[in-house]
């Protein structure tokens, strides 16, 4: 069982704005730049005075706190946005390690609906060493929805890592299984575009069974519910290239209103009866809101 998070911060109605608070200072920051060199240099160690500051004081009630009550330390990890402000000074009461397992975790139910896993191997001298295995459903562009959310996570728990390192498991060739190389490669290769989270808190939103169209950073998405899972498309059907707008589930099963091809949503868009799937886009919560990896073109 999960220990339980911090009573009111969660729940709060200021948490999103909290949680935005880095890029709107980074904003600041940007636009303290029309001053001059001058100008942002000041900005820029205001900031630092201002973060050390309270860096100190958090060491502080982190070493008060945690001598009075040792349990403390799991609830403030189990609070994402508390959790956040203690990497960034270092105080974070987990070690990497523990970090990174538990972010692996985190988006273990996501790798299965692409019939993937991964494994853990160790962590040392600022390198993550990580082995994959399953199945891929469906073509090779699932495996880049298993390594955006796989690198997500870990680089979110623990920023402090240098690299991430697969290591190949070994080959059943009846299992089709989604090769190492393929991983952690394939965003960095030549001939793919480049991706940006973008915060979509409007996804939850979304009922059960439920399917909405949204328009995020210029790509055109159809989003679909099942029970707690989201899972995001992109609006083309790769059988008749129409659009999916006007789509249903009927079960786990989407049907496209031009042709009526049906494709599994759970299963990575693959397709029912056929070898054409949907074009999937990785949707995780991140910093507790639900955000979607959308491509950006490469310049």
């Amino acid at each position: 069982m999960a220990p339980p998070t911090l009573p009111g911060l969660h729940d709060s109605q200021d948490d999103a704005q909290w949680r935005t608070a880095g890029e709107r200072i980074q904003t600041l920051l940007d636009a303290s730049s029309s001053g001059g060199a001058v100008a942002r240099e000041r900005a820029e160690q205001l900031v630092r005075e201002v973060t050390d500051l309270y860096g100190a004081v958090l060491m502080r009630m982190m070493e008060v706190a945690l001598a009075a009550d040792p349990g403390l330390a799991d609830r403030f990890a189990a609070d994402d946005l508390v959790a956040s402000l203690l990497l960034v000074h270092g105080l974070h009461p987990y070690d990497v390690e523990r970090r990174v397992s538990d972010a692996l975790d985190s988006v273990r139910p996501y790798l299965g609906s692409h019939g993937g896993d991964v494994s853990l191997l160790g962590v040392a001298d600022g390198v993550v060493r990580l082995q994959f295995q399953g199945s891929c459903k469906t073509c090779p562009s699932s495996s880049i929805t298993l390594e955006l959310a796989v690198e997500d996570a870990v680089r979110a728990a623990a920023p402090e890592i240098a690299s991430i390192e697969v290591v190949a498991a070994d080959k059943d060739p009846s299992a089709g299984l989604i090769p190492a190389d393929s991983l952690l490669t394939r965003l960095r290769s030549n001939g793919h575009r480049s991706t940006a989270w973008q915060p979509v808190p409007e996804l939850a939103e979304l009922s059960d069974g439920e399917v909405g169209g949204f328009r995020v950073s210029g790509t055109t998405t159809l989003v679909c519910r099942m029970g707690d899972d989201v899972f995001a498309y992109r609006d083309q059907c790769p059988s008749c290239t129409g659009t999916l707008a006007g789509a249903q589930l009927s079960g786990a099963v989407l049907r496209c209103p031009g042709c009526g091809a049906g494709f599994d949503v759970v299963h990575a868009g693959a397709g029912v009866g056929g070898d054409r799937h949907l074009e999937p886009i990785p949707v995780l919560m991140r910093d507790g809101v639900l955000s979607m990896a959308t491509p950006q073109e490469v310049a």
